[in-house]
C-alpha cells in the first residue's frame, strides 16, 4: 500500500505503508539514533509526534520482551523508516517491528530519503505533519493539549524497599528512571503529575498498605488497629512529551518541595518544570535534540559527556539562586541547572539513557548523596 507523509508547509512524500492501515497527524520530529529503537517508541516524550528515524536500518533485530520497553505501549503516533528490515535477528526478539505497529494500531511509512526529510526541518524547525494511508486529515498540533496528563500514571506505585524513599512524579517517565533508582537500593513512590504530596487530605492509592496520606516531608499511614509513617527523602520529577507550562499541577508541587527544602532532581521535562517553579523561563527548540549523541559539558571543567536527549523544548532563562550546571556543546543551550546552595538540580539530558550511552549515570548516585 502506498501512503503519503504531507508537511505543513504542503511538501509531500510518499512511501510504503507498513504498519497500521490508517491516517493520523502530528508534530514532526527526527531522531539520528543509530539503535535503539524499540526505547524510542516507547517513550512518553514521543507522545503526538511522528518520528522520522535517520539511520537507515531499522527492524533489523526485531522487538524485545516487553520488560524492557520505556512504558507499555508505542507512543508515538506514527513513525518514517528509511529502509525497513523485515528478516531480523536477536535473540531476545519476540516479534517483527512491522506487526508490533499493526498490532498497535500505528502507522509508518518506508520512505527512503529520510535525510532529505530531516535537512527541511533542520532549515525550516518542527513543522506538524500527518501520515495519509487513507482518508485525509487536518493536521494537528499536540503541543496546545496537556499531553503530560494523557501520559501519566492514574495510581500510585511503590515499589523497593530501601533505607531511601524518592517520589518520582511521572510525568511521562521512562521505564529506566525508575530501575536506576531501584538498583541503587532506593524505595520509590511513583505518583501522577497531579498528585500534591504536601497535601495531608490527600490518599494515596495504590500503595499496597491501608490508606496512606502525605503531610510535610512524611508519608503517613493509619489503620484502625495500627499506624505508622515512611519520611520521604527526595523527589524526581521525570521526563515527558509536549509544553512544560502546560504542567501547571506539577510546577506547584515543585514549589512546595522548593520552600521545604526537599532534594529535588529534575529529568529532561523535569528540567524546565524545576526552571519554571523557580522563576525561570522555557522556550521552543527549532528543531529539538532526539539523539544518544548530544555533547554536553560540565560547568566550570572541560569534560564532556556524551548524552541521550529527546525533547522540543528548553531553558531559556535560569532561575535566581540557581547557576548552570551543563551546556550543550552544539548549540549552547542550557543542558542543567544546579542550586547554589540547596539540595536542587536538574539535567536536560537521560541519565538513564535507553537507548544511549551510560556516562551520566553518576547523576543519580550524586543526587542520592545530597538527600
Amino acid at each position: 500500500m502506498i501512503g503519503k507523509l504531507i508537511l505543513e508547509d504542503a511538501s509531500e512524500f510518499e512511501g510504503i505503508s507498513l504498519g497500521a492501515p490508517r491516517s493520523i497527524s502530528g508534530e514532526v520530529v527526527f531522531s539520528t539514533g543509530m539503535v535503539g529503537y524499540p526505547e524510542s517508541l516507547t517513550d512518553p516524550s514521543y507522545k503526538g509526534q511522528i518520528l522520522i528515524f535517520t539511520y537507515p536500518l531499522i527492524g533489523n533485530y526485531g522487538i524485545p520482551d516487553k520488560k524492557y520497553w520505556e512504558s507499555d505501549k508505542i507512543q508515538v503516533s506514527g513513525f518514517i523508516v528509511s529502509n525497513y528490515i523485515d528478516t531480523p535477528y536477536h535473540q531476545e526478539m519476540t516479534l517483527t517491528l512491522r506487526k508490533w505497529a499493526v498490532k498497535e494500531n500505528v502507522p509508518f511509512l518506508e520512505i527512503t530519503d529520510t535525510r532529505l526529510l530531516t535537512q527541511k526541518i533542520r532549515t525550516k524547525g518542527t513543522m506538524l505533519g500527518k501520515i495519509i494511508t487513507k482518508d485525509n486529515i487536518n493536521f494537528y498540533d499536540p503541543n496546545k493539549e496537556n499531553l503530560v496528563a494523557q501520559v501519566s500514571t492514574k495510581k500510585v506505585i511503590q515499589k523497593g524497599n530501601g533505607k531511601k524513599t524518592v517520589i518520582l512524579i511521572d510525568c511521562g517517565a521512562k521505564q529506566n528512571i525508575e530501575r536506576s533508582l531501584l538498583k541503587r537500593g532506593v524505595r520509590v513512590i511513583t505518583v501522577p503529575w497531579n498528585f500534591d504530596p504536601f497535601d495531608p487530605k490527600v490518599h494515596l492509592r495504590g500503595v499496597p498498605q491501608a490508606q496512606p496520606h502525605l503531610e510535610g516531608g512524611r508519608l503517613k499511614q493509619s489503620e484502625s488497629h495500627d499506624s505508622f509513617e515512611v519520611k520521604f527523602d527526595g523527589i524526581v520529577v521525570s521526563n515527558g512529551p509536549g509544553d512544560p507550562k502546560m504542567a501547571t499541577k506539577t510546577i506547584e508541587t515543585i514549589r512546595k518541595a522548593l520552600a521545604s527544602k526537599i532534594p529535588v532532581l529534575g529529568i529532561c521535562l523535569g528540567h524546565q518544570l524545576l526552571a519554571l517553579a523557580g522563576g525561570g523561563d522555557t522556550q521552543k527548540l527549532k528543531f529539538g535534540h532526539r539523539s544518544q549523541n548530544q555533547p554536553c559539558v560540565l560547568e566550570k571543567t572541560k569534560r564532556c559527556y556524551i548524552t541521550t536527549q529527546n525533547h522540543g523544548f528548553e531553558v531559556s532563562k535560569i532561575p535566581k539562586g540557581f547557576h548552570k550546571w551543563f551546556t550543550n556543546a552544539n548549540d549552547n543551550s542550557n543542558e542543567g541547572i544546579i542550586h547554589q546552595k540547596l539540595p536542587f538540580m536538574s539535567v536536560q539530558f537521560h541519565p538513564e539513557a535507553a537507548p544511549g550511552p551510560e556516562d551520566t549515570g553518576w547523576i543519580f548516585d550524586y543526587f542520592l548523596e545530597k538527600i
